[in-house]
């Protein structure tokens, strides 16, 4: 998979619980991208819950303004994934790309258009503490290989001399069902650990080698706040949610770094230096965005977030729905970005999402949506 990175801009703070729908809809006074009014339009797609809460808001404001109306089923990425290639929905949802293998196996383009920010974080149970955790990547790697049992472990209290670790076990908690956010964590342990390379892998359905499982973010949650000396991953909304601690991970440029917003979209850096990467195109001629953010360079990058992507097949679904489509990308990433800001995601920068509507629109026939 390519690594791209964006330059981005300072971001509101994540915040933890969701906004109430506002009165008026972001973006009226710029509606020179929105469709014209005519036929009714229903659209429909399928595909990851961790975007669920935005695509919501945006498909309902979306529909106000315009005669489109986009019916999405939150069923996960593999489904996801699996209704587009089926051709049963007009655009799926995922927080894992799909393979070359099964892009090949599609028979058809299909584009990954990266719609927000998402990160994971680490999360863990140790009530005394009076600093947050610092844990360095292969740290990491090596307590979810099982290599390191012990909160005492010298490699630990080395990156933690003013906390004072329990001489206990450390209680590893996972995901008991595949997930978009195994798929995440497991990309950043193969990226940092030749062990994990070499062991489970990246994956949204991993052999963990220790530890318990719990399903959904909400019980990975609940494992860790039950058991003391407990640690887990789960989708950073989903710590902020349970006032769980987030440790702070050393970063590729050395620093331990917080999952918050500045930092997670930092993750990205240099896109715009990298443009060439946004013009590689895969097997089938298409703008390939499939890019994984996961210990990305700079000093305030958090290494493990990602992008989640819209997957749209214009061979499939035809060129109106997919202009209609590229129209509701536009309205949502230029027109509406802060929306993903009051539900607690981390929006992608103006220029970036500019570049990224533009590959869309490139792709289609006669170019850009939007009235003349």
């Amino acid at each position: 998979m390519k690594r791209l990175a964006f330059l981005l801009v300072p971001l509101l703070v994540l915040g933890g619980c969701t906004a109430s729908p506002k009165d008026d809809v972001k973006g009226n006074d710029s509606t020179a991208s929105l469709p014209p009014s005519g036929t009714r339009v229903d659209l429909t797609g399928a595909g990851a819950t961790f975007p669920y809460p935005l695509y919501s808001r945006w498909f309902n404001e979306y529909a106000t303004l315009t005669n489109v109306r986009i019916n999405y089923q939150s069923i996960g990425s593999g489904g996801g994934i699996r209704q587009v290639v089926a051709r049963t929905v007009d655009f799926g949802a995922t927080d894992v790309p799909m393979t070359d293998e099964e892009l090949a196996s599609a028979g058809m383009p299909v584009l990954h258009i990266p719609t927000v920010i998402g990160a994971v974080a680490i999360t863990y149970n140790l009530p005394g503490l009076v600093r947050p955790l610092n844990l360095g990547a292969d740290v990491i790697a090596d307590i979810f290989l099982g290599k390191i049992t012990r909160w005492r472990d010298t490699r630990i209290t080395a990156l933690n001399p003013k906390n004072a670790l329990p001489d206990t076990d450390i209680l590893v908690v996972h995901r008991a069902d595949g997930s978009g956010t195994s798929y995440i964590f497991s990309d950043f342990l193969t990226t940092v650990s030749p062990a994990w390379a070499a062991g489970p892998g990246r994956g949204k359905d991993v052999s963990w080698p220790v530890g318990i499982g719990g399903k959904g973010n909400e019980g990975v949650a609940g494992q860790v706040k039950q058991m003391e000396g407990a640690i887990g991953y789960l989708e950073v909304v989903y710590a902020r949610q349970n006032r769980l601690p987030v440790v702070h991970v050393r970063n590729a440029a050395g620093r331990f770094i917080s999952p918050m917003p500045f930092e997670i979209a930092s993750a990205a850096t240099a896109v715009l230096e990298a443009d060439r990467k946004l013009n590689a195109s895969d097997a089938n001629g298409t703008p390939d965005l499939r890019v994984s953010l996961v210990n990305a360079p700079g000093a305030q990058s958090y290494p493990i977030a990602s992008f989640t992507w819209m997957l749209i097949a214009p061979t499939a679904i035809g060129p109106e729905k997919t202009r209609q489509l590229a129209a509701f990308v536009r309205w949502a990433l230029l027109d509406n970005p802060d929306v993903a800001s009051t539900l607690g995601y981390v929006p992608l920068p103006s220029e970036a999402a500019a570049r990224i509507v533009d590959r869309l629109e490139g792709s289609l026939p006669g170019g850009k949506t939007g009235p003349p």
